[in-house]
């Protein structure tokens, strides 16, 4: 009976683990979404120093911000556990960025939305449409072709909505292809011919009702 009662007060309930809380995306502020950046300090010339806010996250001890100059694709990441960083940027550039939410519990993280914004300049009275972001086929995938065909397709914006006229799309087997259609008022080109096995490379340059470009940037994808 002794050892009876002994196996049976060894006998305890498992505790489960506590589960470590993810962090949460944070929701981004300033600069606002497609805004045209003009409250930047300027601090040299073709300079000015920018101020990005968002809103604390929950379950996050550190942030990321990583901000692309959408005329060049250079992208930088800096960190801080504040809800705030000053950075300097070209004026009369276009920029996206997001945010990286981040925990010392977890390696597991969360990110924003990425938002764009124009940063002004002195004597600009129109403003370049952002480069087209490419959707399909995108950088380095593998297609499968339908009869021998596939489709193209992008996003075009703007800072002032409406202003963009229309669009150039280049395509081919080398990395400076030729143009393939001109002038298209779409999002994309359906039914491009290709052959099994090959790459291909893309890219569009987004025109506006002022006469101002901008390049996607080449892209590459292969057929199987």
């Amino acid at each position: 009976m002794p050892v009876i009662l002994l196996l049976m007060a060894c006998g305890g309930k498992k505790n489960n683990p506590v589960p470590i809380p993810l962090p949460v995306k944070a929701l981004l502020t300033t600069p606002a979404q497609n805004a045209v950046c003009v409250t930047g300090t300027v601090v040299s010339n073709g300079k000015s120093s920018v101020s990005f806010t968002w809103n604390a996250s929950a379950s996050t001890d550190s942030y990321d911000l990583v901000l692309k100059n959408l005329l060049t694709s250079a992208s930088t990441t800096q960190s801080t556990t504040s809800t705030q960083l000053i950075i300097t940027v070209d004026q009369n550039t276009p920029y996206s960025w997001f945010i990286i939410s981040k925990s010392n519990q977890t390696s597991a993280t969360a990110q924003s939305d990425a938002w764009k914004f124009y940063n002004s300049g002195p004597g600009i009275v129109t403003y370049s449409p952002y480069p087209a972001e490419i959707t399909s086929p995108t950088f380095g995938q593998a297609v499968m072709a339908i009869a021998g065909k596939i489709n193209l397709s992008w996003t075009g914006s703007s800072v002032t909505v409406g202003t963009i006229m229309n669009y150039n799309v280049y395509f081919g087997t080398t990395n400076t292809p030729p143009i393939l259609k001109s002038a298209v008022t779409d999002s994309f080109v359906n039914g491009v011919a290709v052959i099994s096995g090959t790459t291909y490379y893309w890219k569009v340059i987004t025109k506006d009702n002022a006469g101002n470009t901008s390049d996607s940037g080449l892209y590459q994808f292969t057929v199987n």
